[in-house]
């Protein structure tokens, strides 16, 4: 009954997340803010709803750390992994780091800032505490992606716009006040839904006893990436990439300030010193990967050999590695 309800939920989020992404680029075309600041900041935003609501769900009402934290670092590995199923659907001649802008680079810099905080929130026994409920590493994570929104948005106003790009008015038929609506209903619904996965989620990784950490990694990892997945999807088949890839990374960056907004809320202690050790692994996974990205958005290969170019199948490997050591380890 808990992996039924779970499916439904996660069905529900796929298909919402994909109306979502709709309504999101009617919006930047009829208010002229811009694709790259909808994907990058407010897309990115909204696809991680679900991320937000479980981490707030698991602190605040199962009260679960390794939930909380497993669900948004699962997360960040299962982004980057989405880059080796985006690479799937490329041409061979064409694969998907080859067709991306070097700016991405900037994103995945922050991620691995931010990433590396959080390593070191879990690794040491001790924090600077500000209060009973939060650290000063908590207090970083608010501070540094604040810092790397203002620098990525900035950093996208300076980067001349393609002239050669034809824009398609896809906007008839539509009002702003109606787009905005649906766009308001839809994230609604992923808000909803997703504060039923923890509750799932526990009674899973109770019954199987595969223990919450890989369960929030796997499971909610998964169930709330969906939105990401459907973006990302279908950014490649209407031959954006660029969008895709910066929708994901930015996802990652958000991910982590969600943490600080999942520290405040936990009211047990610490969230990072009651979380289990074991989530290291998964930090270490994901900087790694992150630097494998970094490494094919500056040199991609120009053609597949076989499915996947080199760089997008190391990061699939990675992530498989990952969930290996969790499994065995948790």
């Amino acid at each position: 009954m808990y992996i039924a309800g779970f499916l439904v939920c996660a069905i529900i989020i796929f298909f919402a997340g994909k109306k979502l992404s709709f309504y999101g680029d009617l919006l930047a075309d009829m208010t002229g803010m811009g694709k790259a600041f909808i994907g990058l900041i407010l897309m990115s935003t909204v696809t991680s709803l679900p991320e937000l609501m479980v981490g707030i769900s698991s602190v605040s009402i199962v009260q679960s750390a390794d939930l909380a934290m497993g669900d948004i670092l699962g997360s960040c590995a299962l982004n980057l992994s989405i880059l080796s199923l985006m690479d799937v659907f490329t041409k061979k001649d064409k694969p998907l780091f080859s067709q991306v802008s070097k700016s991405h680079i900037l994103a995945a810099a922050f991620g691995i800032i931010l990433l590396a905080l959080t390593g070191l929130g879990l690794f040491f026994d001790r924090d600077i505490v500000l209060s009973h409920t939060l650290g000063i590493t908590s207090i970083g994570f608010g501070i540094i992606y604040f810092m790397s929104v203002r620098t990525i948005f900035k950093y996208q106003k300076s980067i001349p716009v393609d002239a050669t790009v034809t824009e398609e008015n896809h906007t008839e038929g539509y009002t702003l006040r109606g787009v905005i609506l649906r766009y308001s209903a839809f994230a609604l619904v992923i808000i909803v839904v997703a504060l039923a996965l923890p509750f799932f989620a526990e009674h899973i990784a109770e019954q199987t006893g595969l223990g919450k950490s890989f369960v929030g990694t796997l499971f909610l990892a998964v169930s709330t990436s969906l939105p990401e997945i459907a973006v990302s999807l279908a950014a490649v088949r209407m031959g954006s990439p660029d969008m895709a890839v910066g929708n994901l990374l930015g996802s990652n960056i958000f991910n982590i300030f969600i943490l600080f907004i999942d520290d405040i809320l936990y009211t047990k202690g610490l969230l990072l010193k009651d979380a289990s050790d074991i989530n290291v692994m998964t930090v270490f996974m994901v900087v790694v990967m992150t630097a494998v990205a970094v490494i094919g958005f500056i040199f991609p290969y120009q053609r597949k050999r076989i499915f996947l170019a080199w760089d997008t199948l190391v990061i699939f490997l990675l992530y498989v590695v990952n969930l290996v050591f969790l499994y065995n380890m948790g």
